[in-house]
């Protein structure tokens, strides 16, 4: 495995695992911390996210493929998994619906900025003859470390409360957006290898 698709599969496994975290008891959370939370702001705030995300996903995916090289895709990658990462810490101060809907239309941004750019670099280098298996050792890793943090969260949750939670799901979250930036220089280092070669 290269070392730009296994630093792509690490920093997911890490990221979608702060996502875990906090996945199956975002509802509990709403009711417990959002005035006049309920079902209908839960569904309401994920429909704000997934619909976001949907729509900005072509402009963002427009974007990265007209313009050449690797170092936007890096960036739309690092910058939008970075804001993503950091967004569920403004969860510990909003307390309105509205508050609510608004963090949620801007993590549809930040995972519509992520997803085109991440699907480009790991089509781009996934190893040759290997595009099956290394596809399915991202997915197996990514849902078994987000099934795993589910459980995790829910007993934080349980025992210690949603705010170390969040700090938490903060945390891990940042940490996955670090193991991006060696990829940086992997793109750099074969942009130059190529020049040489010439």
């Amino acid at each position: 495995m290269n070392p730009i698709i296994r630093s792509l599969i690490l920093s997911d496994i890490i990221w979608r695992s702060s996502v875990g975290f906090l996945g199956p008891i975002f509802a509990l959370f709403i009711a417990d911390f959002i005035h006049g939370g309920n079902a209908e702001v839960v569904g309401i705030s994920m429909t704000i996210y997934l619909f976001t995300k949907s729509i900005f996903q072509i402009p963002f995916a427009s974007i990265t493929d007209r313009i050449r090289g690797e170092t936007d895709d890096f960036w739309f990658m690092f910058v939008g998994t970075l804001v993503g990462a950091l967004i569920p810490f403004s969860y510990l101060f909003i307390h309105t619906p509205l508050q609510l809907y608004a963090t949620q239309f801007l993590y549809g941004i930040s995972e519509a900025a992520v997803f085109p750019a991440f699907m480009a670099f790991f089509t781009r280098h996934i190893d040759k003859h290997k595009e099956g298996s290394e596809w399915g050792i991202y997915f197996t890793l990514t849902d078994l470390s987000a099934a795993v943090a589910a459980t995790i969260g829910g007993v934080i949750a349980f025992h210690v409360g949603y705010r170390p939670l969040i700090v938490i799901v903060t945390i891990t979250g940042v940490v996955g957006a670090c193991f991006l930036i060696p990829i940086k220089s992997l793109i750099q280092t074969k942009k130059n290898s190529r020049k040489n070669t010439k």
